[in-house]
């Protein structure tokens, strides 16, 4: 061919490829102009906080012993830190209406086990991979009756499996569908999670679903009567998931996990989930909210006590696994009690004392919690930040709060409001240029206590609400 012909026959492609080069950019430009918030990594930032959206399951994110853990739960904590953003952590376990938020730019990640597709590439930015696993059935391990048990993905044909709507197992499941003589009776389930699934099949409720064999693995100890040892896809990626157009977002990202998994961090929350020991003790505690709904032994008390107050159960739940790690028994360097870690003054003023039982502990706790909102409701005018001005008054006491807003006053801030006011001469009472200003009161005071004291409860709260059930009752 001359090398005229040959231009002839090139010059072509290249212009197709410079068209669509084009159209590529120009789609790149409408996404930054659309009406939907393009987010990137300067505008997180910017916001202070990452919006994420998890699974609460036996791995990514649950409460066990009052403590919130999980494998993404850590990890998302760990890419925040990193960030230098606060961790905005929402559960839905809905995979369709997941994916739907983070296309509405209405959260920023979406940080579960989310394998690789090419549907999903097409729509959604993937990070690299934070983990891998092979896709296995769930069935109950064989009786009488082998002619059910599926061994290989060949024994599919004509099988009902149920999936969780929209994830990749109905993907998978499809794919493999089309090159059979009994096509697959394929069963999506709307807003119930993979172990919801596994659930039923132990129970006997359905006879297949599919899972991810690391968190197959995980269940298969709290479900003795699965079998989960046949795989019907290779190991797959399982990454996390960011809008379009959030490049830079999730270049940072990347670069980040990529480096993370070299840790020892890393390898130290994936053996804690997947290859731990421990594993099978947690699943099988009363207090491992996945299974049992419960936070603590002490729950029914908090439900009655809170009404006190007028407090969610939750919040109060949160408040007593920070002041006491719901062990009755504590006792702190200086000298407070109980799981209210009542000050022996403030119990002497409800008749409680160390030898008292957690329910009369409590109730003085609880009374006391009163008694500062009535207090800080005849000092509030603003009315907005009383939860923080109350929990860090039952920290550290009324006087050092009310110094506080003296400070603040002084300087020109608003006496009301606790972020970026109250707090931060709160937070500086401990040193001298604070503590010895005339209108200071009480003189000096650890501030950094009561300051992380109403940042930790108010998350611990959140993970509460987010993963266990308000029910008053408690039935």
């Amino acid at each position: 061919m001359s090398g005229l012909k040959y231009l002839k026959l090139i010059i072509p492609v290249i212009f197709m490829v410079f068209l669509q080069t084009c159209n590529q950019n120009r789609k790149v430009v409408r996404l930054q102009v659309e009406d939907k918030p393009v987010v990137e990594l300067k505008h997180v930032k910017l916001r202070g906080k990452l919006r994420v959206v998890t699974d609460y399951n036996s791995t990514n994110y649950f409460i066990y012993k009052g403590r919130t853990m999980g494998f993404q739960y850590e990890m998302l904590r760990a890419l925040a830190k990193h960030l230098g953003v606060k961790l905005e952590l929402s559960v839905n376990n809905d995979l369709v209406s997941s994916f739907n938020a983070l296309e509405n730019g209405e959260v920023d990640l979406l940080g579960m086990n989310l394998a690789v597709t090419s549907d999903r590439i097409g729509k959604f930015n993937f990070t690299v991979p934070h983990s891998q696993s092979p896709q296995v059935i769930i069935q109950r391990k064989i009786t009488e009756d082998s002619s059910s048990y599926i061994a290989n993905k060949g024994d599919l044909d004509g099988k009902t499996i149920h999936v969780p709507a929209g994830s990749s197992f109905q993907e998978h499941l499809i794919d493999l569908s089309d090159n059979m003589d009994t096509p697959i009776e394929l069963i999506p389930v709307d807003k119930l999670e993979v172990e919801e699934l596994i659930s039923k099949v132990a129970d006997g409720e359905i006879d297949y679903t599919i899972a991810d064999e690391n968190v197959a693995l995980v269940n298969s100890t709290y479900y003795p009567n699965l079998d989960i040892t046949t795989a019907v896809s290779f190991p797959q990626n399982l990454a996390w998931a960011l809008r379009k157009g959030t490049d830079h977002l999730t270049h940072d990202i990347n670069l980040w996990l990529i480096e993370f998994q070299k840790t020892k961090e890393y390898k130290r929350i994936y053996r804690r989930y997947f290859k731990s020991s421990r594993i099978e003790e947690m699943l099988q505690s009363e207090f491992f909210t996945v299974k049992s709904g419960k936070i603590s032994e002490y729950d029914d008390l908090l439900r009655e006590k809170s009404k006190i107050v007028g407090w969610d159960w939750r919040l109060l739940s949160a408040l007593v696994a920070q002041e006491s790690n719901f062990d009755p028994k504590a006792r702190s360097w200086v000298g407070a009690f109980g799981l209210m870690q009542l000050m022996p003054e403030t119990a002497y003023r409800y008749d409680v004392d160390s030898l008292s039982s957690p329910i009369d502990n409590v109730e003085a706790g609880v009374k006391h919690l009163k008694y500062l909102e009535k207090r800080l409701e005849e000092t509030l005018v603003d009315k907005t930040d009383r939860l923080k001005f109350m929990l860090a008054s039952y920290n550290v006491g009324l006087g050092h709060v009310l110094d506080a807003r003296r400070l603040a006053v002084k300087n020109g801030k608003n006496p009301d409001q606790w972020k970026g006011s109250v707090d931060y001469y709160l937070l500086n009472k401990s040193k001298p240029e604070f503590f010895n200003d005339p209108v200071v009161k009480y003189g000096y005071c650890r501030g950094a206590e009561p300051y992380q004291y109403v940042i930790k409860i108010l998350e611990r709260y959140n993970h509460y609400q987010n993963i266990v059930l308000f029910d008053e009752t408690g039935s």
